[in-house]
């Protein structure tokens, strides 16, 4: 059987052919060309992008009166260096309603140098599951403190519940088309400052030839 490759190299030749294209315009339609390329490219991935909400619950240690502040302090970084592990092992995955493996990669915590708090921050294409994820994995951090504390001498208690987010945090169609039509607009600019070298690389230009030398005329008596 015969293959045939045209097709694979009309495909290969079609961004080449746009690239062409848009160098052949003038100058002064560069980079409005490009700026609204750049608009419709990013309106059209808002629109389609799935849209992410997220909700944040806090975690807060306190220290028995065994203990200090500023243990409580340092084991409330811990707290949040293991929470995924920790809420993974537990039963956070059942509480939440999703895979240990979506619970892990979505969900991010963070800590203060100042205070022995927790903030754990979720992500879902659901306002409510992310509510519910960002609960879970800070219901088995108060566990594991609980089950820990005879050891650690620290109370690992929740500050606060999430909220349910009232909109999504990824960006809008708007948003995201004027975020291309400035990138595009840089694009097209960038373009104009590499098309003039072009220009001046394939000008050639015009040398004369070197004038022969006359011979002299003999003198004549």
């Amino acid at each position: 059987m015969t293959q045939h490759s045209s097709p694979p190299r009309r495909a290969a030749a079609r961004p080449a052919h746009l690239l062409s294209r848009l160098t052949a315009l003038p100058v002064r339609w560069i980079v409005p060309v490009v700026a609204l390329l750049g608009a419709l490219a990013g309106g059209a991935y808002g629109m389609l992008r799935t849209p992410e909400y997220s909700a944040t619950s806090y975690v807060i240690v306190v220290p028995t009166e065994k203990s200090d502040p500023a243990a409580a302090l340092g084991f409330a970084t811990a707290y949040g260096r293991v929470a995924s592990q920790v809420a993974v092992v537990g039963d956070a995955p059942v509480w939440a309603g999703v895979s240990a493996r979506t619970l892990a990669s979505h969900v991010q915590t963070a800590t203060s140098p100042d205070a022995p708090m927790i903030s754990v921050t979720a992500t879902a294409s659901r306002a409510r599951t992310a509510v519910n994820m960002a609960d879970s994995v800070a219901r088995s951090l108060v566990l594991n403190g609980s089950h820990m504390q005879g050891s650690t001498n620290v109370k690992v208690l929740q500050f606060s519940r999430a909220l349910e987010p009232t909109g999504p945090v990824s960006p809008s169609a708007p948003l995201a088309a004027l975020v291309g039509c400035c990138a595009g607009g840089l694009l097209g600019g960038l373009g104009l400052l590499v098309r003039p070298q072009r220009r001046r690389s394939g000008m050639h230009a015009s040398v004369p030839n070197p004038a022969q030398a006359s011979h002299p005329q003999p003198e004549t008596v």
